[in-house]
């Protein structure tokens, strides 16, 4: 299949690799040219200058990029330029608004717009080993879903246009409390003298267990921080959830009090640390 895949960060550079390598033709746009070269030396696609070029005669199109306002920005010079009937595969995390006012504008210019955020960070990205919820026509996911198998170990179809974006809404909610939850564990531990690493060993077989445990006890009591998924982009994804909640009614108290806690994190100078640096908030002197 014909495919442009925008957005070549810390998740789209492997993803748009996953699909070179089980033999789509791919061409790939980034901001930054260099990124693009560089993932066209290591892959064999093509590195376009403009999204426009990327997504000419495309069946589909993919995206990872930042936010809102930069799926507007692409997704109307994308539908400009690829096949007719073609699919846009959004995997930005952003509103449910958005994904669904983007859905309209594909729907009239003859194409699809699925929503597809993805879980599982930078390690499942390179492993191909991403959790996708999908939102958006179903005949549509259908034709696609073959396609994100180069990447993902699970795709689920949520239900129409903004489904997808409102399940990672769901997932960020369960990760906030659980990160926060881990962190006071760990930090608990260390205070009251047990051995953070035998504690590990006694609790991480029974209830307790999480991936979030399995993966980020250890590299929390050590205080390393440095796991892909940034503060910044948490917190831009727990905006998301907080302005949801607002419209919706849903209560999220504890959420709202782990975004704080973010915010104390980038304050320490940790923007760029991974998610789990709320274990640093909780070293830091009183």
């Amino acid at each position: 299949m014909k495919i442009a895949f925008i957005g070549l960060g810390v998740m789209g550079f492997p993803m748009a690799g996953h699909l070179a390598r089980v033999g789509h033709e791919v061409r790939v746009f980034n901001r930054s040219p260099a990124k693009a070269i560089r993932w066209a030396e290591a892959y064999g696609g093509r590195a376009a200058a403009n999204v426009a070029e990327a997504a000419a005669g495309c069946d589909l199109v993919a995206l990872c990029v930042g936010n809102d306002d930069d799926v507007r920005g692409v997704v109307p010079q994308a539908l400009e330029a690829m096949a007719n009937g073609g699919v846009i595969v959004d995997h930005t995390t952003t509103s449910a608004t958005v994904a669904q006012e983007m859905a309209a504008l594909a729907r009239a210019d003859g194409c699809w717009f699925v929503d597809a955020p993805v879980s599982g960070g930078q390690a499942g990205a390179e492993a191909g080993q991403l959790t996708v919820m999908a939102g958006g026509d179903a005949d549509a996911m259908a034709r696609v879903e073959p396609v994100l198998a180069a990447y993902a170990k699970a795709v689920k179809r949520i239900g129409e246009a903004g489904s997808g974006q409102l399940a990672k809404m769901v997932n960020q909610i369960a990760i906030a409390g659980v990160v926060q939850g881990l962190a006071e564990a760990v930090h608990f531990a260390k205070r009251a003298g047990v051995d953070p690493t035998l504690v590990y060993d006694a609790i991480s077989k029974g209830a307790a267990q999480s991936w979030q445990m399995d993966n980020r006890w250890a590299t929390m009591v050590e205080g390393r921080f440095d796991f892909g998924f940034a503060v910044d982009w948490m917190r831009k994804d727990l905006g998301l959830v907080l302005d949801e909640a607002a419209a919706n009614g849903a209560r999220l108290e504890m959420t709202a009090l782990v975004d704080g806690y973010y915010a104390e994190v980038q304050a320490m100078g940790g923007a760029r640390w991974d998610t789990s640096s709320l274990a640093a908030r909780l070293e830091k002197p009183q």
